[in-house]
C-alpha cells in the first residue's frame, strides 16, 4: 500500500496543547491514541478509521499524541531520532480531515498516571471517548502497564468500543508491516524511495540555511545553501537528488551529506545546491524532499575533477526530477 489520505481540509482542525483547555467533554469522541513518529501510511489508516467511525455515531475524530517524544523523557539521550519533529508532525495530521489534535507535554510526573486513571478521567470523563482506535501493541499508563487486554476490560466497564484495525502492510520488508521502526533503517541506508512508499511521501528534513565555507560557488561553482538540523533523521551520507521548498515553491536541487573527502576537513555538512538559483536565503527556512539517492560520497583527485561530477550529478538529478516534477524542472 503506497497511497495516502493527505487532503485539502475545508474546515481547520482543533488543536489542543494542555489538558486544562479541554472544558467539556467532546460529542461522542473517537480517539487515536499515538507517538505518530513520521505520520506514516499506517498512522495515516488510524486517523481514517477515527474519522469513519465518528461520522457513523455522530461523533468527534480526535488524534492523541505527545510532546516530547516519551522516549525522550524516558530515557533520556537513549532515544532514535524522530522522523518528523512536532512541527511538521502537526501540519501533517492537519491534512488528515481529523476534528481535533490533542498534543499534550510529555513530562515524568505524566508518565506515573496509571493506567486505569488515564483512561477513567482523561480519556472518559475529560475527553468523552465513546471508541479507541489503537494499533495491536498499543501500550499506556505508568511503566505501559496497560495493554489491549486490559483496554478491553476498560471498555466493557466503562462503555467504550476498543477498535484494533489489521497492520497495514508494508511492500518488500521482512517484517511485512509499516512502523516508524522500518522506515528510520530506510532513511539510514539511504534508502529513501522504499521510504516514500512507507510515508505516504517524500522523506523531509527542515532547518535554516547557515554561513557555510564559501566553497561551493567561488570554488566549484555550483553555491549550496549549508542546511542545520536539529533532532531529525538524518539519510546515509552520500549525493541525493531533492527538491527544495523555500517560501512555498518547490525547486529541483541536489543534496551532498557527508564530510567532503575532497576537501579533507572532515566536517559534517549538509548542502543543498539548488538548481537554477541564485536567491540569498542565508538565514531563511528551508525544507529538503529526498528523492533518490544517487550515489556514495568519494574523494576525488582534484576540485576539478569533483566539480566535473557535480555536473553531472545535476543532469542526473534533473532527469529523474523532471519526471517526477514536470512543472519544477
Amino acid at each position: 500500500m503506497s497511497s495516502s489520505i493527505f487532503k485539502v481540509v475545508k474546515n481547520l482542525m482543533k488543536i489542543i496543547t494542555r489538558i486544562e483547555a479541554i472544558t467539556q467533554p467532546f460529542k461522542n469522541a473517537v480517539l487515536t491514541i499515538g507517538n505518530f513518529d513520521g505520520v506514516h501510511i499506517g498512522h495515516q489508516a488510524l486517523f481514517h478509521t477515527s474519522i469513519e467511525k465518528a461520522e457513523a455515531i455522530n461523533g468527534t475524530s480526535v488524534a492523541m499524541t505527545f510532546e516530547p517524544h516519551p522516549m525522550r523523557v524516558l530515557k533520556h539521550r537513549n532515544h532514535p531520532p524522530l522522523i518528523t519533529l512536532n512541527e511538521q508532525k502537526m501540519e501533517l495530521i492537519s491534512k488528515t480531515g481529523l476534528d481535533v489534535l490533542i498534543c499534550l507535554p510529555f513530562t515524568k510526573k505524566f508518565a506515573e498516571i496509571s493506567a486505569q486513571d488515564f483512561v477513567k478521567d482523561l480519556l472518559v470523563e475529560k475527553i468523552g471517548m465513546k471508541a479507541v482506535i489503537v494499533g495491536k501493541d498499543y501500550t499506556f499508563g505508568r511503566n505501559r502497564e496497560g495493554n489491549i487486554d486490559l483496554l478491553k476490560q476498560f471498555g466493557e466497564e466503562m462503555d467504550f468500543e476498543v477498535i484494533i484495525p489489521d497492520w497495514i502492510q508494508g511492500v518488500g520488508i521482512k517484517e511485512n508491516r509499516i512502523s516508524s521502526t522500518i522506515i528510520r533503517k530506510l532513511v539510514v541506508d539511504g534508502n529513501v524511495r522504499q521510504a516514500k512508499k512507507m510515508l505516504g511521501r517524500h522523506y523531509q528534513i527542515r532547518g535554516t540555511v547557515a554561513t557555510g565555507r564559501n566553497r561551493g560557488g567561488k570554488l566549484l561553482g555550483f553555491p549550496t545553501a549549508n542546511i542545520n538540523i536539529q533532532d531529525e533523521l538524518c539519510p546515509k551520507t552520500g549525493i541525493y537528488a531533492v527538491t527544495a521548498e523555500y517560501e512555498n515553491k518547490i525547486y529541483p536541487a541536489v543534496a551532498n551529506i557527508g564530510y567532503s573527502p575532497t576537501f579533507g576537513d572532515h566536517i559534517f555538512t549538509i548542502e543543498v545546491h539548488i538548481i537554477d538559483f541564485n536567491k540569498d536565503i542565508c538565514n531563511k527556512k528551508l525544507r529538503v524532499n529526498f528523492i533518490e539517492r544517487l550515489r556514495d560520497e568519494i574523494r576525488f583527485p582534484s576540485i576539478e575533477a569533483l566539480s566535473d561530477q557535480i555536473k553531472k550529478d545535476i543532469e542526473v538529478a534533473r532527469s529523474i526530477l523532471a519526471k517526477q516534477f514536470p512543472a519544477h524542472t
